[in-house]
């Protein structure tokens, strides 16, 4: 007998009966957004939103990715800063990572649409793991790009995983959007 009087099988876990989990990933950007139209101040992100109603109706760990260099908080410098990322296919330095992700089978990926697809710090999470073997299940907020090209990035990028089909929410709707995330996990199987 192991610890705890579990039974001892030579540290091998049996993965048969432990209940695999959800990561749910999330950049978001607080403060100065574009809103139907206009940029106003938002005290929390449409992408954390969202991904707090996937957290409540699936449950699972929520991680916010976190740049070092932050963006500037003027809403129309980020999106130059942003802009120019992307041409140079930056890959921004992140505060921290989970120390492992291999308890999970399901990694939901959020982030609002940037010129068509992903925040470039968005990749720099997902090319620091293997991801050989989970189911990618992405969402994007927008103000009408939609999901953009950022499900074909996804594909590319996540090697040897399965990329679902992505929900996209319009940004000014993230507050109420939990029926939409509801639908979509339904749609994908996830409950």
């Amino acid at each position: 007998m192991g610890e705890g009087g579990a039974p001892d099988n030579g540290n091998i876990i049996d993965t048969e009966d432990m209940d695999m989990a959800n990561l749910i990933v999330y950049y978001s950007r607080k403060g100065q957004n574009y809103w139907n139209g206009s940029v106003v101040d938002l005290v929390k992100g449409n992408t954390e939103r969202v991904a707090e109603f996937v957290q409540k109706a699936v449950g699972g760990d929520l991680f916010e990715i976190e740049t070092v260099r932050e963006y500037s908080k003027d809403y129309m410098v980020c999106i130059d800063e942003a802009k120019a990322e992307l041409r140079e296919h930056a890959r921004p330095e992140l505060k921290r990572y989970p120390d492992s992700i291999d308890r999970y089978d399901t990694i939901f990926v959020g982030y609002p649409n940037w010129w068509g697809t992903m925040p470039m710090c968005v990749y720099t999470f997902l090319e620091h793991f293997d991801l050989t073997g989970k189911k990618i299940a992405p969402f994007c907020t927008n103000e009408g790009s939609g999901m953009g090209s950022s499900e074909r990035e996804l594909k590319k990028v996540c090697k040897g995983a399965t990329v679902a089909p992505g929900l996209s929410i319009h940004g000014a709707e993230a507050a109420q959007s939990e029926s939409k995330v509801t639908d979509w996990l339904t749609k994908l199987g996830i409950e």
